[in-house]
C-alpha cells in the first residue's frame, strides 16, 4: 500500500500567518516563459487544518499527480479562482505586467475577501487587500502550492486545446516553451495569432 505523504511544513507556515491574518489566499502564476499562449494565475483560500495529501510545489509533482491534486484542491478549498492575461495583453504591457494582471484578476475573482494575499516570487500585483511576497513560495506555503497546481494544470489543459486547433506546432509536447521542436515548427509554419510576438522579435526581423 502506497504511503500517503503530507508536507506538514507548508501547512504550518500558513497556520503561523493565520495568527495575524485569519483568511489568507495563496497566489501563483504559470506560463511566463513560453513563446505562445496566455499567462495563467490562480488564487486559493485553503481551509485551516485541512492537510491535503501530496500537495507541494507543482514543479516537484508529476503531471498525473498534479491532475489529481487539481480536482482535490477545487473540491476542498474554501475558495479559488483561475484567471488569465491574453497574448495581446502580454505583447502590449509586457509579460511581467501581464502576469501581475492575471494574479490581480485571480484574487479579485475569489468569492471571499482575504485578509492577506501571499504572492509567489519577489513582486506584488496591485491588490485591494494587503499582500506579501514569498520567495520560493510554492515550496513554502500550502496556499501558494495549491495556487501553483491550479495555474499549472489549467494552463497545460489550455495548451492541449490549442494543440488541437494548431496541430502543426505540437503544443501538446512543449506547452509553448522555446524548445528545439517549437523553433523548428516556427521556422516551418511561421508565427500564429496565439504566439507572443514580443518574445519573437528576432524571428520577426528575420522574416522582413
Amino acid at each position: 500500500m502506497a504511503r500517503i505523504i503530507i508536507h506538514k511544513e507548508l501547512f504550518e507556515y500558513d497556520s503561523a500567518v493565520r495568527n495575524e491574518f485569519p483568511v489568507i489566499c495563496g497566489v501563483d502564476e504559470a506560463g511566463r516563459g513560453p513563446l505562445a499562449g496566455d499567462v495563467y494565475a490562480a488564487a486559493v483560500v485553503l481551509r485551516d487544518g485541512d492537510l491535503i495529501e501530496y500537495l507541494n510545489d507543482s514543479k516537484k509533482i508529476s503531471e498525473k499527480r498534479r491532475e489529481e491534486l487539481y480536482d482535490t484542491i477545487i473540491e476542498r478549498a474554501e475558495a479559488y479562482c483561475i484567471a488569465t492575461a491574453s497574448v495581446e495583453e502580454i505583447d502590449r504591457i509586457n509579460i511581467l505586467n501581464a502576469a501581475m494582471l492575471a494574479m490581480k484578476r485571480a484574487v479579485e475573482g475569489l468569492r471571499i475577501n482575504p485578509d492577506l494575499a501571499l504572492i509567489d516570487g519577489n513582486r506584488l500585483p496591485e491588490l485591494e487587500c494587503p499582500s506579501r511576497f514569498v520567495i520560493k513560495g510554492d515550496a513554502t506555503s500550502a496556499s501558494i502550492s495549491a495556487a501553483s497546481v491550479l495555474a499549472k494544470v489549467a494552463r497545460d489543459r489550455y495548451m492541449k486545446e490549442l494543440a488541437e486547433k494548431y496541430p502543426q506546432y505540437a503544443f501538446e509536447k512543449h506547452k509553448g516553451y522555446g524548445t528545439k521542436l517549437h523553433y523548428e515548427m516556427l521556422e516551418k509554419y511561421g508565427i500564429s495569432d496565439i504566439h507572443r510576438r514580443s518574445f519573437l522579435k528576432k524571428l520577426l526581423n528575420e522574416d522582413k
